[in-house]
């Protein structure tokens, strides 16, 4: 980690995104986790918006996950610091309902493995991609171990590296893993062109295709933030054998409001 940073992540979107008090926090968690059926999984993707708009979504796709060793949560950058692909390899992140550690092992050997990924908190500081991620993974494990990745916009290739590095780690690690991909989908368009544009990322998204989804997003100029982490996620999940991605659940931002004018689309989906 770079000297200048602190060895603690303190939230920054508690009492935002979702409740500050650990109680409140807890109970909302648990109503919004999904009853199932419990697999193992490979990869998730789920969304990051404030609970209120995108927790039905991500809950129910934690709900249905048997509990892994270790999370790697693979986040996009929205706030432009640090540099393009970040990892965090030492430290925990402070949450409402208790500390998050890394696991500094898997994250020392992850960068390693990469060309690409950089020792760096500086893009973790005030993202909140991965923390909104944090209370469904204390709730699916007591004391979570994570590695939290940080990506700008990237090409196909460094996706690949990034991912394929992860894959080598999660191998010789023999331990069971978890790959989380944080993204929403289409930001603040009408209900239908959201639907239509999300409904092209997401058949690249079940094909296990990576490249074809960073290629979809740019031709098609969806608004989808994590197409980086997505594509790192399939990557990853690919060389560790997934053969499949199942849509769990898609909504917009207007399932809540009732407004379908400006619309964020949220989907969630297990890869096994």
């Amino acid at each position: 980690m770079n000297q200048s940073m602190p060895a603690v992540r303190q939230p920054v979107v508690t009492g935002q995104f979702y409740p500050g008090d650990a109680a409140q926090l807890n109970e909302a968690v648990r109503r919004l986790i999904g009853a199932g059926p419990v697999q193992k999984a490979l990869g998730v993707m789920v969304p990051h918006a404030g609970y209120v708009y995108s927790g039905r979504v991500a809950g129910e796709v934690y709900g249905r996950l048997e509990p892994p060793e270790i999370f790697i949560i693979l986040g996009p950058n929205h706030t432009g610091l640090g540099p393009p692909a970040a990892i965090m390899t030492s430290g925990i992140w402070k949450m409402p309902t208790g500390d998050v550690a890394i696991d500094e092992k898997m994250a020392a050997d992850i960068t390693a493995s990469s060309g690409l990924l950089e020792d760096s908190a500086a893009a973790h500081v005030y993202e909140h991609s991965i923390e909104v991620q944090l209370p469904f993974l204390q709730y699916l494990v007591e004391q979570p171990k994570i590695v939290p990745i940080c990506l700008m916009p990237l090409t196909a290739g460094q996706c690949r590296d990034i991912g394929l590095a992860i894959a080598g780690v999660v191998k010789s690690s023999g331990k069971q893993i978890l790959v989380i991909a944080s993204s929403d989908m289409s930001h603040y368009e009408a209900e239908y062109q959201a639907r239509r544009q999300d409904e092209m990322a997401l058949k690249q998204i079940m094909r296990l295709d990576g490249a074809g989804l960073l290629q979809t997003v740019r031709d098609n100029q969806i608004s989808m933030c994590g197409a980086a982490p997505v594509a790192v996620m399939l990557y990853a999940c690919k060389e560790l054998g997934a053969t499949s991605a199942k849509l769990v659940k898609y909504e917009t931002s207007g399932d809540v409001t009732g407004d379908f004018r400006q619309v964020v689309g949220y989907a969630g989906l297990v890869v096994s």
